[in-house]
Order: structure tokens, then sequence, then C-alpha cells
């Protein structure tokens, strides 16, 4: 799980910088968030798939790339309903103070789809 904290946290810092400007400069924070974690989801999958989750009955290749998509949109899809929640009832800034609470939510579900179905070979 240490592998997947550090992966985890990198890709954060990324998709979170990248929402926070693109909400608070150029668009509504729906699609801000969908980019954020756009960005950081393809760091995310290979960092994981070469390290956090190699060998030992666990790869990368087409069949974790189409699982990790399907989990992907699942939490992004989560993640954004439940920022767009947050910035609807109580406005953009606690949107964005808050939105670290989605995401380790988020990142818990994904460790677990992760290990037990994304990067699983057999």
């Amino acid at each position: 799980m240490g592998g997947y904290a550090v992966v985890g946290l990198l890709q954060w810092l990324v998709e979170y910088a990248v929402m926070l400007a693109l909400s608070q400069w150029l668009m509504p924070v729906e699609p801000a968030n969908i980019i954020g974690r756009l960005c950081g989801a393809g760091l995310g999958f290979w960092l994981n798939g070469k390290w956090t989750f190699a060998g030992d009955g666990h790869g990368i290749g087409r069949r974790a790339a189409t699982r990790f998509v399907i989990v992907w949109l699942f939490l992004t899809a989560l993640n954004t309903l439940l920022v767009s929640v947050l910035e609807h009832y109580f406005g953009l800034p606690v949107a964005q103070l808050l939105k670290p609470i989605a995401d380790v939510g988020c990142a818990g579900l994904g460790f677990v789809l992760s290990r037990h179905w994304v990067y699983r070979t057999g």
C-alpha cells in the first residue's frame, strides 16, 4: 500500500493543481475536475502498473488498461458528482477546499479495485 500512496500523492498533486487552476480562472468546476483527473490518470496507471502492482500475478497491458478506464470512469463520475454537489450547495471555495476529502475516499476504493481487479493478470 505504501507504493500506491506515493504514486497516489504524486498523481493527486497533478490532478488537484490542474483542477484548482482551471476552475479558478477558466471553466466550471465539473470539467476542470475531469481534466485534472485525466492529467493524473495516465501517470497513475503507468506508475502503479510498473511499480506498485508489478509482478506476483499483476501486470500492465491491454486488459489492465481496459479495466483501468472502466474504474477511472466510475471514480471520476463519483468524484465529480461529489465536487459538483459541494459547489452547488456551498460555493466554489468550499468545493475546492473539500475536494481532497472526496479524493481520499475515491483513492481508497481505487486501491481495492486496482489490487483485486485492474492489474490482476489471472
